[in-house]
């Protein structure tokens, strides 16, 4: 039986450590999702969070608009 292997960001790229997606790759978010099922609010803050810190390593590589959308847009609530 395979080992999962959590899909994590690898920096400075910011891609997904087993996938090689843009990371949140969709992996992730599910996993992020489960884990802050019941915090939304914490998510967000999270995601916001390392949203500012691709911003740095991507060093203007990726407009911010478009790293909104990546980190944060898909985790709001509906």
């Amino acid at each position: 039986m395979p080992r999962y292997r959590p899909h994590v960001a690898a920096r400075p790229s910011w891609r997904c450590r087993v996938c090689g997606a843009a990371w949140p790759c969709s992996p992730a978010r599910l996993g992020l999702l489960g884990e802050y099922r019941e915090n939304r609010t914490g998510l967000l803050i999270y995601l916001g969070t390392l949203m500012v810190e691709a911003m740095t390593d991507l060093n203007g590589q990726i407009p911010p608009a478009a790293l909104t959308d990546r980190f944060l847009t898909w985790a709001r609530a509906r």
